[in-house]
C-alpha cells in the first residue's frame, strides 16, 4: 500500500493534511543504488514532506525543488551507506530490545495525543497505514537504521577514530549564514551582586556537634569500623547508605578545608576534626594514586535551631536596610558575605538561576535592591540572600561570536563525519539515477 505521508510525523505532532498532496497515482523507481539497495522515488518524496513538515524552507520555484530533491537524496545516499558499514562492523552491535524499546515510547507519547483508539487509527489510515501494526513495523525499521547510525559515529568516536577536523573562520562563518531559521536565542539575562548571609549555629550546638566529632574519632581510632559509624551518623545523605564513601576525586573537587587535610592523610588513617561551611567531617583515605584518592568520610552537623534563623533573617534585612540608606557594599559584604558563595554573578541565563530565588528575577527588568530571602531551605542549614540586579537583558538572538566556539565543534565533529563519509564514498557501489 502506497503511503499517503511517513507516520514519523505521528511521532513529531505535525499535521496530516500533508497527506492528500500524495493521493494520486504515482509509479515508483529506483532513483539510487547503495551497494545493491535501492532507494526508491516513494521514499524520496516521503522524506521531502517529511523535511516540509519539519519547518525546512523548501523553494517554491521548480527548479529550487528539484535542487532540494537532490541535495536530500544525497542525505539518503549516506545514510544508507553509514547503515551498510555499520551492519558490516562487528564492533556495532544494536539489540532487538533496544529498537522495541524506542518504539514503544514513540507509539506511547502518540497515542497520547488522541482522545480514543478509534480517533488514532483513523489519522493512521489517513497516514496510509493499514493498521497499528504496519505502522509499528515502519517505526522499527526507522528506528533500527537511526540507532546504527548513531552506534556507529559513537563508537568510532570513543576510539578515537573520528577526531573533530577543525574549520576554518570561513567555514565556521557559512555555517552561521547557512542555519539562518537554526540560530539560538539566549533567554533572559540578569547580572547582580549579592551578600549571601549564612545561619551559623548557637554556641551549645555548635559544642554538642564538637564532642560527638571528638568522640567518633577516638572510637574510630581504636577500631571502631567506619563505615558502621557512617550510616548512624553521617549527615551526608549523600555517602551516609554508602559508609561515607566518596569515591575517587582529584584537587579541585571538594572544598579547600576538606581537600587540604584529605590530601596529606596516609591510606587508613583517620583525621582530626576537619571544620567546613558544612559541619565537621572526619576523613579516612583508602587508597591513593597520582594525583588523586579514594577516601570516605563522617559529616556531623550543628542543629540549626528555628531561633537561630530567625536572629539571621533580621540580620539580612538589617543589612538590606542599610545598603539601601546609602551604606558601601564591599563594607557589607566584607562584614557578613559567606566567604563561600559568589558575590558577583554576571550574564546569568535567567532558566539557571538557582531555584530558590525568586522567579521574578527572570522577568522583571527593574535595577536595584532586593529584599532578604532564604535559600537552601531543604539543607536544614539555610541562608539569606540580598542582592541588587545591576543589569538585565531581554532575550534576543544570539551573535556569532557568542557562539563562534559552540559552532566550532559542532562543525569540527561534522568534519569528521564528512571525510569519513568520504572515505566510504570510494569503496561503495553508488548509483544516482534521479
Amino acid at each position: 500500500m502506497r503511503r499517503a505521508a511517513p507516520l514519523m510525523l505521528l511521532a513529531l505532532g505535525a499535521a496530516w493534511p500533508l497527506a492528500a498532496q500524495q493521493r494520486g497515482q504515482v509509479v515508483d523507481r529506483i532513483v539510487a543504488l547503495v551497494g545493491t539497495t535501492p532507494i526508491l522515488q516513494s521514499q524520496l518524496e516521503e522524506q521531502f514532506l517529511l523535511a516540509q513538515s519539519q519547518g525546512a524552507t523548501i523553494p517554491q520555484d521548480s527548479a529550487g525543488r528539484e535542487a532540494a530533491r537532490r541535495q536530500l537524496l544525497t542525505r539518503m545516499v549516506d545514510e544508507e551507506i553509514l547503515v551498510q558499514q555499520a551492519d558490516h562492523d562487528t564492533s556495532v552491535k544494536v539489540t532487538e530490545q533496544e529498537v522495541e524499546s524506542e518504539v514503544e515510547k514513540t507509539v506511547d507519547n502518540v497515542q497520547k495525543q488522541f482522545t480514543s483508539q478509534a480517533e488514532f487509527e483513523t489519522q493512521l489510515r489517513t497516514a496510509g497505514f493499514a493498521s497499528v501494526e504496519e505502522w509499528r513495523r515502519w517505526l522499527t525499521t526507522n528506528q533500527r537504521r537511526t540507532m546504527l547510525q548513531q552506534r556507529l559515529i559513537d563508537d568510532l568516536r570513543s576510539q578515537n577514530k573520528l577526531r573533530p577536523i577543525p574549520p576554518t573562520d570561513a567555514q565556521m562563518k557559512k555555517y552561521w549564514e547557512e542555519n539562518v531559521s537554526q540560530r539560538p536565542k539566549h533567554p533572559a539575562l540578569v547580572s547582580f551582586r549579592q551578600i549571601v548571609i549564612a545561619v551559623k549555629p548557637d554556641s551549645g550546638s555548635r559544642a554538642r556537634a564538637v564532642a560527638l566529632t571528638d568522640s567518633l574519632i577516638t572510637a574510630l581510632r581504636r577500631g571502631a569500623n567506619f563505615a558502621e559509624v557512617a550510616k548512624k551518623f553521617s549527615a551526608d545523605t549523600g555517602s551516609r547508605v554508602q559508609g561515607g564513601e566518596l569515591g575517587w576525586f582529584r584537587r579541585g573537587v571538594m572544598v579547600k578545608n576538606f581537600e587540604e587535610a584529605a590530601f596529606k592523610l596516609r591510606p587508613g588513617e583517620i583525621s582530626d576534626l576537619v571544620e567546613t561551611q558544612f559541619g565537621f567531617h572526619i576523613i579516612q583515605v583508602e587508597r591513593i594514586q597520582p594525583a588523586e584518592i579514594e577516601a570516605r568520610h563522617i559529616l556531623i552537623s550543628p542543629t540549626i535551631s528555628a531561633a537561630q534563623i530567625a536572629l539571621t533573617h533580621r540580620l539580612a534585612d538589617s543589612v538590606y536596610a542599610a545598603w539601601k540608606a546609602g551604606a558601601s557594599y564591599d563594607t557589607l559584604a566584607r562584614l557578613y558575605s559567606d566567604p563561600n558563595e559568589s558575590r558577583l554573578v554576571e550574564a546569568m541565563q535567567a532558566p539557571d538561576l538557582p531555584p530558590d530565588y525568586p522567579h521574578s528575577l527572570a522577568t522583571d527588568s527593574t535595577r536595584g535592591l532586593r529584599p532578604a530571602f532564604e535559600i537552601d531551605t531543604v539543607t536544614g542549614r539555610p541562608k539569606f540572600v540580598v542582592l541588587e540586579v545591576t543589569k538585565w537583558q531581554p532575550e534576543g538572538e544570539l551573535t556569532f561570536d557568542d557562539v563562534k566556539d559552540r559552532i566550532r565543534e559542532q562543525l569540527g565533529q561534522q568534519l569528521a563525519v564528512e571525510h569519513y563519509l568520504d572515505l566510504l564514498r570510494r569503496t561503495t557501489y553508488i548509483d544516482i539515477r534521479y
